[in-house]
């Protein structure tokens, strides 16, 4: 998978910011200076020994024998800078737990050990709730002392819960795809290591780290040898997006009637491929027989908008079909010497300040049971359940795309006031935010050339940056290829607004693959202007085509996107205070 892979990062107010890209490494003074502080923190745990095989603490049957999930208890946050705010209370913990031991499972799997851990294991301990826990202890890059400091606070409050609910914490994880090549958050092998040895000295579970299956494959010694054992995450179904040709997850050769069962089928036989990968970096250093369970796994049940496009993929029918093989695969997994011994479902419930990246949930936000887990209960009994009648057929898949009649117009017109004769006027469109951008139309202060309403975006950004994009939220696609040597038009008034903005446009193409193209444009490029007076902007579509060249414009879906992602426009991350942006005339012309 790709950098920007987003859900598996439990963001809490102690730790890296979701979309945070790879902070720098500190410099050569601050290099000096926390080398002295961490000598200065040596003692039990640091000893740079290996755990020998026969010193491998064995899981327990407690761990090995139940359904797994991955558990966190955040529900009214909308982004990820409210995480820190929100209370959680054991009331609706106890109500999570509850609905989670429903379904039969019995071992959850918990982020972090200061944000909620203890909350959770009180509410299990105090309500004598069957759950075991695989705790979670989150570590962040070291970026200086201070740093090196708060992951020390956070691995001792493990350290301490591990040891004062030692019925209910079978295992200990510390770190969370901190060292796979694509981790925005990475955390140095040694330290890694040393990190573990830490824990590991001051409890008696066995201790391991999440991480993807591609950093397993090439793992290195210093962390294999000091594991228990191994948690891989494998997630097929989120790769499909960021490397299409993965695996043949469209299965177009089988009719269409059979297709979305042959696309689960090769989706589990991926993921077992990327576990048994994940195996062979073991074996290549003798350690084959250190226990591996699936960390993390999951399927989406709704394509959120603004996260990865994951339509013939993601729905409610598909995440049934998947969580029920997982079943299947976890018990072959506790025969077969070399199968995973516990498998984590991603997750147990919605959280919507993942935003774009959420409906993973075998509950919704409301803590409505979702298809997948219906049938486990009675709904109205047991639990409420989602809104929606589902059966087998109604199970997503790759169908090949339709192509509409092309755009014969001269100007195909998105947002305008004033009608040019000739013009076709788009319909059925919507605007999303991703992030908090805030939108409405208007006809607050200077008109603009094209008069009436305009536009009004507010950039509200979060600490990536912000966005909206113009798009058919049912996914019907317009034949703009009559427009390739045209423009995109636009008025634009930015009250000194600072720097570069971004406007991009996406299209679907023959293979369903999602293209997108973005351009970064500067005051006085293509006639933008930051000056606090209207000024028009026209962008030959062939930049876009040159920024991407696998764009189709057969199948244009998000027909206009204006966004700021900061590490794009050369902005630093958690950059506030943005002025309002106000767009008007919006169109394609030839």
């Amino acid at each position: 998978m790709m950098p920007n892979r987003l859900h598996a990062q439990p963001c809490t107010s102690e730790q890296a910011p979701q979309r945070n890209l790879h902070r720098a490494l500190a410099t050569a003074v601050t290099a000096v200076l926390m080398a002295t502080t961490l000598a200065a923190c040596g003692g039990g745990g640091y000893t740079p020994t290996a755990v020998s095989q026969s010193d491998r603490r064995e899981l327990p049957a407690s761990f090995t024998t139940r359904a797994a999930i991955n558990y966190s208890p955040y529900r009214t946050s909308r982004n990820e800078s409210e995480l820190g705010r929100e209370v959680i209370t054991p009331a609706n913990v106890l109500q999570d737990l509850r609905l989670i031991r429903a379904t039969g499972i019995g071992s959850i799997r918990l982020f972090s050990s200061r944000a909620f851990g203890r909350t959770v294991l009180e509410v299990i301990r105090d309500n004598g709730l069957d759950l075991k826990v695989q705790l979670g202890t989150y570590p962040n890059p070291i970026t200086g002392p201070a740093a090196e400091a708060d992951n020390i606070a956070e691995l001792d409050a493990g350290i301490a819960l591990a040891n004062a609910f030692p019925d209910i914490v079978v295992t200990v994880s510390v770190g969370n795809e901190t060292m796979v090549e694509w981790s925005t958050h990475k955390v140095a092998v040694a330290d890694m290591a040393r990190y573990l040895r830490k824990v590991r000295s001051a409890i008696r579970q066995p201790v391991t780290t999440n991480d993807n299956w591609l950093f397993w494959a090439s793992v290195p010694p210093a962390i294999a040898e000091t594991v228990d054992y191994a948690a891989v995450h494998v997630y097929p179904f989120l790769d499909t997006f960021y490397n299409p040709t993965a695996y043949d997850w469209r299965q177009k050769a089988v009719p269409e009637a059979q297709r979305a069962k042959a696309m689960m089928d090769a989706t589990l036989a991926e993921a077992k491929s990327q576990f048994e990968r994940g195996r062979q970096g073991l074996v290549n250093l003798n350690l084959g027989s250190i226990p591996m369970v699936i960390g993390e796994t999951g399927w989406a049940a709704v394509d959120t908008p603004g996260g990865p496009t994951l339509a013939f993929r993601a729905h409610p029918v598909n995440q049934k079909m998947y969580f029920d093989a997982l079943q299947v695969w976890a018990t072959e997994g506790r025969r077969d010497v070399q199968g995973p011994k516990a498998i984590f479902l991603f997750q147990a419930f919605d959280e919507p300040w993942k935003q774009g990246d959420d409906g993973w949930g075998l509950f919704n936000a409301r803590r409505e049971a979702r298809y997948a887990v219906q049938p486990l209960g009675t709904c109205g009994v047991t639990w409420t359940c989602e809104a929606g009648s589902y059966s087998a057929a109604d199970a997503v898949k790759w169908v090949a795309p339709t192509l509409n009649p092309a755009v014969t117009a001269s100007r195909y017109t998105l947002f305008a006031d004033t009608l040019t004769a000739g013009e076709q006027r788009a319909s059925g469109l919507r605007w999303d935010p991703f992030a908090l951008t805030g939108h409405r139309e208007s006809n607050v202060g200077a008109a603009s050339p094209d008069g009436g309403l305009h536009f009004e975006v507010t950039p509200n950004p979060v600490d990536f940056g912000w966005g909206l994009f113009q798009y058919s939220a049912a996914g019907v696609t317009e034949n703009l290829s009559n427009f390739a040597g045209g423009r995109l038009n636009f008025q634009v008034r930015s009250d000194g607004y600072p720097g570069k903005i971004e406007v991009g446009i996406s299209t679907d193409t023959e293979d369903r693959d999602v293209q997108e193209a973005f351009l970064q444009i500067a005051p006085g490029e293509y006639g933008y202007c930051n000056s606090n007076s209207w000024c028009e902007v026209s962008i030959p579509v062939s930049a876009f085509l040159a920024a991407n060249p696998k764009l189709d414009l057969r199948y244009v879906n998000f027909r206009f996107i204006v966004a700021d992602r900061f590490s794009f426009t050369g902005k630093p991350l958690n950059l506030t205070g943005l002025p309002a942006i106000r767009i008007d005339g919006l169109h394609w012309s030839r």
